[in-house]
């Protein structure tokens, strides 16, 4: 029980990743609290987050996951397809949302000495290998590579702005997670990861619990992969 009543507040928990990881949470006996769109919240927006802070009678948190996943519609198109305008606007949305959502739980978390996790992608990291979209109906928009590796690099930058009052900021980047995805994608995913197949949403959730408990107080301004090696090779 590693996160023993410890109060995290996770956004987008009603989602593939997110509700596993409130699953998690609870499973380590912490107290997760999902701030979700589905419940009319919104990341971007500071009264918002506001309301949510009184509506669920919030005095302390622990800890902050986030994992919320808005985007536009287009959201999705190459960057030969992309519409006008839909690279910006999910700038805004995905890590001016993560920014602002964070910067409202500041005065809690220095109080708390908490953690932050926020959930980035192996195209962070590396670039789209689009051998795995061929003979498929998808691809992978550019923003999506510049925001998750925007994320990490700003995880970076708040681990070093608050390390001195012991807020841990960590990032956990996913690699591909199975979610009923085209046949032809999942097949060239999985002949090209080490471990031979996509990942599940209870992969990735445990890392997230340790990086959120006192297990991991040491550890800080780091970028974990999660993707079954295949950032190894």
């Amino acid at each position: 029980m590693i996160l023993n009543e410890k109060v995290i507040i996770v956004t987008g928990g009603s989602g593939l990743i997110g509700s596993e990881i409130v699953k998690d949470i609870k499973l380590e006996g912490g107290i997760a609290i999902n701030f979700d769109y589905i419940d009319g919240y919104d990341i971007t927006n500071v009264d918002s987050i506001q309301q949510f802070i009184k509506d669920k009678n919030i005095t302390t948190v622990d800890g902050i996951v986030n994992n919320a996943y808005p985007r536009t519609k287009h959201w999705g198109n190459d960057i030969e397809n992309e519409i006008e305008g839909v690279f910006d606007e999910n700038v805004k949305l995905q890590l001016g949302g993560l920014h602002t959502f964070t910067k409202q739980f500041l005065p809690y978390l220095k109080q708390s000495k908490g953690s932050v996790v926020n959930i980035a992608s192996i195209y962070g990291m590396v670039g789209n290998d689009f051998s795995m979209y061929e003979s498929t109906s998808i691809s992978s928009p550019a923003g999506y590579c510049a925001i998750k590796g925007a994320t990490i690099n700003l995880t970076r930058y708040m681990a070093s702005y608050y390390g001195k009052q012991n807020i841990n900021f960590n990032c956990v980047s996913p690699g591909g997670i199975l979610d009923n995805q085209d046949k032809m994608f999942i097949q060239n995913y999985n002949d090209k990861c080490p471990m031979g197949r996509m990942g599940n949403p209870d992969d990735i959730a445990p890392t997230v619990s340790f990086l959120l408990s006192n297990k991991a107080k040491y550890i800080t301004g780091q970028n974990i992969a999660v993707d079954g090696g295949w950032t190894s090779i």
